[in-house]
């Protein structure tokens, strides 16, 4: 038990690295969506058509700004709870309309990575951004 709670302690001192690293994780994974989401809007609000989402062109650029702010927001550490919110509805909307019919596998575009990407951004809401990101600055003041 000895050897446990030393080792604990070693590890406490880098315990925001994994808020960190979840952070730029999940700012990389949104980055290239919100660019293909601006790359293509007026397509995507089609494609939300398709899907049966409500007010599938407003949806559109509602989803590519949650995006792009979430890129930078996270990669910033900015607004880290408040950004998890709005990102974390993106991923039950596409779990529900794009990804659960196609099973959990992410090989057949099934909910997995959605899922991961949805309990990042709960971990993040509960435990904020951590000690490395402009939020801790923030809150200090």
């Amino acid at each position: 038990m000895r050897t446990y709670a030393r080792l604990a302690r070693r590890l406490s001192v880098i315990s925001d690295l994994p808020l960190l690293l979840m952070r730029l994780v999940l700012a990389y994974g949104f980055y290239l969506p919100a660019r293909m989401k601006w790359s293509d809007i007026h397509g995507i609000g089609d494609w939300f058509k398709q899907l049966h989402i409500p007010l599938p062109y407003i949806s559109a650029y509602l989803v590519g700004c949650t995006e792009a702010a979430g890129v930078v927001l996270l990669t910033l550490g900015l607004f880290v709870r408040y950004i998890t919110l709005p990102l974390m509805f993106s991923m039950v909307v596409a779990i529900a309309t794009v990804h659960w019919s196609n099973g959990f596998a992410a090989g057949d575009n099934g909910y997995e990575i959605p899922l991961y990407y949805l309990v990042m951004l709960f971990t993040l809401l509960v435990f904020g951004g951590g000690r490395i990101g402009v939020d801790y600055f923030l809150e200090r003041s």
